[in-house]
């Protein structure tokens, strides 16, 4: 059992449909999901997964409304006791401007990412609006070809079908065990209690989200991990610490 304590900070809120998150089901239903910033303490080097959104802006009550507190990227980590600056690590889930905005902020930071979506954020498909190379120009990048320990206690798997080169990440905790955060938006309602997983609403290759998301499912249910964290989800305890 690892030693990490996962801290989310809400780095930004966005309107949208339930069908965003869950392929051919919800749509119609309007929700709001936080963008999150995950800070891991206890690690050889501050770390983070993803960066969040630059700039926002939140409706008042909204906050209230969903029991959490959004925080622009710097005052998350000053919450923290922590300065961009002194970020050693970020492991991205993927390169949809919504995970690594903050990105240029940290001039230190090792900055992880399966090659595959390196390569796409390069030169996306004109469909997909959701890729800035702008946002990482400068950076020091590590393109990762598979799975991978980051750090003792901190590994990604590769888990592509959302973006070309997505990659979830398991973290040993204190407490909750081995949680894994998904490298796909998806929620809640992507992880019913009973049957198949539900692929992501947004995908560059369906087949392939929807084996993806129930290879993650299949981890929770042969043990190998103890908590998924849907990386848009507001998942119990909000933004209390997981570990």
């Amino acid at each position: 059992m690892g030693g990490y304590v996962i801290h989310p900070i809400v780095c930004g809120l966005n309107a949208t449909d339930q069908g965003i998150m869950t392929y051919l089901r919800g749509y119609g239903r309007a929700i709001h999901i936080p963008i999150y910033v995950w800070a891991l303490e206890g690690g050889p080097a501050p770390a983070l997964i993803d960066t969040g959104l630059a700039d926002f802006m939140i409706p008042e009550g909204l906050e209230a409304e969903l029991s959490l507190k959004a925080e622009f990227f710097e005052d998350g980590l000053a919450r923290l006791g922590l300065k961009p600056e002194e970020i050693g690590i970020i492991i991205h889930t993927h390169l949809h401007n919504d995970h690594c905005e903050n990105d240029g902020l940290c001039p230190n930071a090792k900055i992880y990412a399966q090659r595959a979506e390196i390569d796409f954020m390069r030169n996306p498909h004109p469909l997909d609006h959701r890729y800035d190379p702008e946002y990482l120009e400068g950076c020091d990048l590590v393109a990762l070809e598979g799975p991978a320990e980051i750090m003792p206690g901190v590994r990604v798997v590769p888990t592509p079908g959302h973006s070309p080169g997505g990659q979830s990440v398991v973290v040993d905790t204190k407490g909750a065990g081995r949680v894994l955060i998904t490298g796909f938006c998806c929620n809640e309602g992507n992880f019913p209690a009973a049957g198949p997983a539900v692929c992501p609403g947004v995908h560059t290759d369906a087949f392939l989200a929807w084996d993806t998301v129930n290879r993650v499912k299949a981890m929770k249910e042969a043990g190998e991990i103890d908590l998924i964290a849907p990386c848009h989800a507001l998942w119990p305890g909000r933004q209390g610490r997981i570990g």
